[in-house]
């Protein structure tokens, strides 16, 4: 037996395995941690993609937002590149800080009070710039036009005014965008929210109460979702992209900044060569951890983790996972939607008002028809029994109902980071 070593919330669980079921434990590929994030980050905005230099492309004493995400993204750890991009803004593009207004992502999200704003962009930081929520009910909302999807492209008025808008974030691996980060910084990020609601819907096939079978991870080509947002964000005047990629072990490893397209495209392409590891066989059995806290905060981010790993799972395989979920479900209408799948409604009110937790709701449903999913997380049984998922607040009483005797088994300590996919 071994023992093999998982994150859960702020602290860790040991579970033991027998080595001789363990086809691999799965890491992602090593790629080293950026030596300095203020070189790294100079670099690429010194050496962009289809872009001048940021220092060139912004002009001196031009009045600039900068669009950064929110609480829920943590993980990528922004707080250690705002604060040398607001330098950067500064010294070497002649941007007064008083002329820089930090907006932070929201999309649907309610906005953090001043402690978590400071968290997210750091005291220095929060003391000197400006920093607002993005709020999707606003009323002063900018209309730049509609989609070809059809889509009322609705953003925030400060970033709509600004001379230009720079968006940091992360790209990772996204269910239903194909890949996070980029485009979704405007859409939905800093969008309204009848733009993401309508954007959103296309997560649902036309024809019935299922996932959108052109949606997935890692979808880019012919994803509605994705085509609509890159077509929202091409209306953004003198827009500019800052993209982090992390390693396996959620250490900034490379920037890529420039176009708002092409230099996303890169970092999704830096994301499959880190994240996708190749495997010889499904497995009977997937042990994964979300990664700890924030990537478990909740089952609506957690759940992320069954996106990622269950390429690797055989059809109706189980799929342990560990995910503390202190939030509960996250936003208060995620465990709203179990009275709507009881009562045989969902599928007209998530047609009618499109919401991404109500989305995320059918999809951890459909997921726990594919495969039997037992989770380790403080959230009750009682719950998440109607959704078909099972829960456990013990890690020995989970084991004994996993009935793992003979199975074979993938271990994969941060499910956030990797995407395991059949070798041809």
């Amino acid at each position: 037996m071994k023992e093999f070593r998982f994150r859960y919330g702020d602290g860790e669980v040991m579970i033991p395995l027998d080595e001789r079921q363990v086809l691999g434990e799965l890491h992602g590929n090593h790629v080293p941690a950026a030596a300095s994030i203020p070189d790294t980050l100079r670099a690429a905005l010194e050496n962009p993609i289809d872009l001048p230099p940021l220092k060139q492309w912004v002009r001196p004493g031009e009045r600039v937002a900068l669009v950064v995400s929110d609480m829920s993204r943590f993980w990528m750890r922004q707080d250690k590149v705002i604060p040398p991009l607001v330098d950067y803004l500064r010294d070497e593009c002649g941007v007064p800080e008083d002329h820089v207004t930090i907006i932070v992502a929201n999309g649907t999200h309610d906005g953090g009070d001043e402690k978590e704003l400071r968290t997210l962009v750091t005291d220095g930081v929060y003391d000197r710039v400006r920093v607002v929520n993005h709020d999707c009910l606003a009323k002063d909302l900018v209309y730049l036009g509609t989609t070809a999807h059809d889509t009322p492209v609705w953003i925030n008025a400060e970033a709509a005014q600004a001379d230009r808008v720079i968006c940091l974030g992360a790209c990772t691996h996204h269910v239903m965008a194909g890949f996070g980060g980029g485009r979704k910084s405007i859409l939905p990020g800093i969008s309204g929210m009848e733009t993401i609601c309508h954007n959103h819907a296309y997560s649902l096939d036309p024809a019935c109460l299922m996932s959108n079978p052109r949606i997935g991870n890692g979808k880019v080509k012919d994803n509605p979702l994705n085509d609509d947002m890159c077509e929202a964000a091409a209306m953004v005047p003198q827009l500019y992209m800052v993209n982090l990629v992390m390693n396996a072990e959620m250490q900034l490893a490379e920037i890529y900044a420039g176009h708002y397209l092409t230099s996303w495209q890169k970092a999704c392409e830096a994301v499959d060569r880190i994240y996708r590891v190749a495997v010889l066989e499904k497995a009977d059995a997937i042990i994964a951890s979300c990664g700890g806290y924030p990537k478990d905060m909740s089952l609506y981010q957690g759940t992320k983790t069954i996106d990622n790993v269950e390429t690797g799972l055989k059809p109706g395989g189980t799929l342990i996972l560990l995910i503390e979920a202190r939030d509960g479900g996250g936003p208060a209408e995620y465990f709203g939607w179990i009275n709507d799948l009881l009562g045989g409604t969902m599928e007209k009110r998530l047609r009618e008002h499109f919401t991404v937790p109500g989305y995320i709701f059918l999809l951890n449903c459909e997921q726990a028809q594919r495969y039997n999913i037992l989770m380790l997380t403080s959230v009750p049984q009682e719950t998440v029994a109607p959704m078909g998922l099972k829960a456990f607040s013990d890690v020995n009483e989970l084991m004994k109902a996993a009935h793992l005797e003979g199975k074979s088994v993938y271990v994969i300590p941060n499910g956030s980071t990797v995407v395991p996919y059949v070798q041809a």
